[in-house]
């Protein structure tokens, strides 16, 4: 059996692999079959005869492929000999965080022959639904307008989502939460609206990152909070190209949306940005420059 997970919602995606994982243990419970790959660097050869070895305990296999896409030699191998795991009674899960072309030979295959789901991000209305469920599951009271605000301060990003509901509810201890408390300890999503920045940047389009920027400035956030943002998302491209996100409090999906942006850095690339966010900080903060004017020096000089 071949299972496709994949979306740019890895929240939910990730929930379900959890959940067909968690049914898989119940019934199987020696754990021995289970194997989780990261596909990325895997070798088709290696893959295929753990596949292939016959199991002492007359369990089926489950064996999970974790952003195979990435690999493109691995898919072309897979492709070569896709009759024999089309043919088996074990299970395969290929997991994909992000999109995926729809005319990609691997993606065509996995959805005609398997099992598939695609999490695209929650839209307004679905969004409210499913943040309601998750106060509902916390016992958690809210008053009207709460979901509504917390959607425009945090935007579709669940994996936020879900950590901003346990710390208001955690917050409140049983009672009702409402806008004050919105107020009080969930941040703009200005901070991921600056990581769309960082990630323009990434890709070479200044005049995209500028503009970006130029909206803040025009609604009147504080180019102050601007570059400490942006000194924030460079942090953690540079603690997540040395290899040191684990321990360092980065949040998985961060670290992930991170990783995402390091291959088009090299390190030498951003600690040199590092270096240039500092002395733009510097000159801001001694009068030298102006505030705006520096947050645009800023951008151009990245």
């Amino acid at each position: 059996m071949i299972i496709f997970l994949y979306g740019q919602d890895t929240y939910r995606s990730k929930q379900k692999l959890k959940e067909i994982i968690a049914r898989y243990q119940k019934i199987h419970q020696t754990g021995l079959n289970l194997r989780i790959y990261n596909g990325g660097d895997l070798n088709f050869r290696d893959f295929k005869n753990e596949f292939r070895q016959i199991s002492i305990f007359k369990e089926k296999k489950l064996i999970v492929l974790e952003n195979v896409f990435l690999n493109q030699k691995f898919k072309e191998e897979f492709l070569k000999e896709k009759k024999f795991f089309t043919n088996s009674d074990e299970i395969i899960i290929f997991f994909q965080e992000g999109s995926i072309p729809e005319k990609d030979k691997l993606a065509v295959f996995l959805k005609k022959n398997g099992k598939f789901q695609n999490f695209e991000l929650l839209e307004r209305q679905k969004l409210k639904n499913w943040l309601k469920r998750e106060f509902e599951r916390e016992g958690a009271k809210i008053t009207q307008g709460v979901l509504e605000k917390l959607i425009d301060f945090v935007g579709n990003d669940l994996w936020r989502l879900n950590n901003e509901v346990k710390k208001l509810v955690n917050y409140k201890k049983g009672g009702s939460i409402d806008l004050t408390d919105i107020n009080l300890l969930v941040k703009p999503k200005i901070e991921a609206e600056i990581f769309e920045t960082i990630d323009a940047l990434a890709q070479k389009n200044k005049k995209k990152a500028l503009k970006f920027v130029e909206k803040h400035l025009e609604k009147g956030d504080s180019p102050f909070y601007l570059l400490s943002m942006i000194n924030y998302q460079f942090r953690n491209l540079i603690i997540v190209k040395t290899g040191g996100q684990y321990g360092s409090g980065i949040h998985p999906y961060a670290a992930r949306k991170a990783a995402n942006l390091t291959k088009f850095f090299s390190l030498k690339e951003l600690k040199m940005a590092y270096q240039k966010i500092f002395e733009a900080d510097l000159e801001i903060k001694t009068g030298k420059i102006n505030p705006e004017e520096g947050i645009r020096m800023l951008i151009a000089e990245i």
